[in-house]
C-alpha cells in the first residue's frame, strides 16, 4: 500500500507529493499553487481519491472511508 500520492490542483495543475492519512480520510486540501481550496468531487471520500496519483489508503485496500 502506498502511503504518498501526487495531489494535482485541477485548477492550476500544480503538482505537490503528499503523506495521505491512514486513519482517516481527508476532506479538504489548499493548494500550494493558487491557494483553491478543494474538496472532494461528488462520489469520491477524499481529496487523494479525487485529485491524487494513486487512492487513499482504505480505498487500497478495499475498505470504504465514507
Amino acid at each position: 500500500m502506498q502511503i504518498e500520492s501526487v495531489l494535482t490542483c485541477p485548477h492550476c495543475r500544480h503538482q505537490s507529493a503528499e503523506i495521505m492519512p491512514t486513519d482517516a480520510c481527508q476532506f479538504f486540501y489548499d493548494c500550494n499553487g493558487c491557494g483553491i481550496r478543494l474538496k472532494p468531487r461528488q462520489g469520491d471520500c477524499c481529496v487523494f481519491c479525487s485529485y491524487g496519483s494513486v487512492p487513499c489508503p482504505p480505498v487500497q485496500t478495499g475498505d470504504c472511508c465514507s
